[in-house]
């Protein structure tokens, strides 16, 4: 036990005292320096320190009695403390890595590409590059996925509020995952993230200014716990010019799903317009907006006669003549 209070900061003889006032309410500092083996000088100390930490409180009455602030509250805000001394402390490993990796690269063109393992060291350095990102985020997104694909949001609606960019290029099965679309790229679209959709992507990236790449490793359609991160190089230039690439090929998905105006669709035909435009099938569109298959053929059907078109090419025609993409 007292190995474990001091691995979270609490000297000893102050964990021995809060547990043995765990366990024996209303104690006072004699009582807990029989209990503990100390004096009662030393046990009044360590009852101070503990009541200053919010681990230890006064009887309401008899104020030389104690009560132990209940563990799940002392002892986790304990913990939170240490976790944050620990991201503060991984944060600038990750800051003097990035300095000894610009100083090196001229001359040591290895230091340009890194090996990431594991999927925690994946998520904490992709954390990282969005948490330095001073100016824009940028992205491929497609499947497969080994983590939650919403686990971001909250630090991109931060990042963008801080008036960061974010421009992400989505592979047609990213936005046919089922849920993908209402319950994590819409809600990114309306926080402020610039969304466009392709057939296919070359790859998953994500980029950081003009500083930082990561690449999830894959094999076939199975994506191995590794990444690889580029670093200021070349390489990291030929992967800036691949993003602006696709991302002029790429459909805008919020011009094709915030259309409005005279004679503008309604919402579920503004979605079901802009998976046309991306290139989706019948059977991705019914995935991703959780249609039936023959909601999804009924609901074409109704939208290729409103634009008077007998193919999807007629209709995407129609519909940017109308202003709706």
């Amino acid at each position: 036990m007292s190995e474990a209070f001091n691995t979270l900061g609490l000297p000893d003889p102050d964990g021995l005292v809060y547990a043995a006032l765990v366990s024996a309410p209303r104690s006072t500092a004699a009582d807990l320096a029989e209990r503990c083996g100390l004096t009662v000088q030393q046990s009044g100390k360590s009852l101070s320190r503990l009541a200053q930490q919010g681990m230890a409180t006064r009887a309401p009455v008899e104020r030389d009695h104690y009560l132990a602030v209940a563990p799940d509250v002392a002892i986790g805000t304990l913990i939170g403390h240490r976790e944050a001394e620990l991201r503060s402390a991984r944060a600038e490993m990750h800051r003097l890595m990035d300095t000894f990796r610009e100083a090196s690269r001229f001359t040591d063109p290895a230091r340009s590409v890194e090996v990431l393992t594991g999927g925690e060291a994946i998520a904490q350095r992709i954390e990282h590059l969005q948490d330095t990102s001073a100016q824009q985020v940028r992205g491929f997104d497609c499947p497969p996925y080994v983590q939650d694909v919403a686990a971001n949001l909250s630090q991109q609606r931060r990042k963008l509020v801080e008036g960061v960019r974010y421009r992400t290029v989505y592979d047609r099965e990213a936005v046919a995952w089922p849920g993908r679309l209402e319950n994590d790229i819409l809600i990114g679209v309306r926080d402020g993230e610039e969304a466009r959709v392709r057939t296919t992507l070359p790859m998953k990236l994500i980029m950081s200014d003009d500083r930082m790449a990561i690449i999830p490793i894959s094999v076939g359609d199975s994506v191995l716990d590794a990444a690889y991160v580029i670093h200021p190089s070349a390489l990291l230039q030929a992967l800036d010019r691949l993003f602006e690439a696709e991302w002029e090929r790429a459909v805008p998905l919020q011009a094709a799903l915030d259309g409005e105006g005279p004679g503008a669709p309604d919402a579920d035909h503004r979605k079901l317009l802009g998976l046309l435009a991306a290139g989706l099938t019948d059977e991705s569109i019914a995935r991703s907006l959780g249609w039936s298959a023959r909601t999804t053929q009924r609901r074409l059907q109704a939208l290729m006669r409103e634009l008077g078109a007998t193919t999807r090419f007629q209709a995407g025609l129609a519909a940017r003549e109308r202003g709706w993409l």
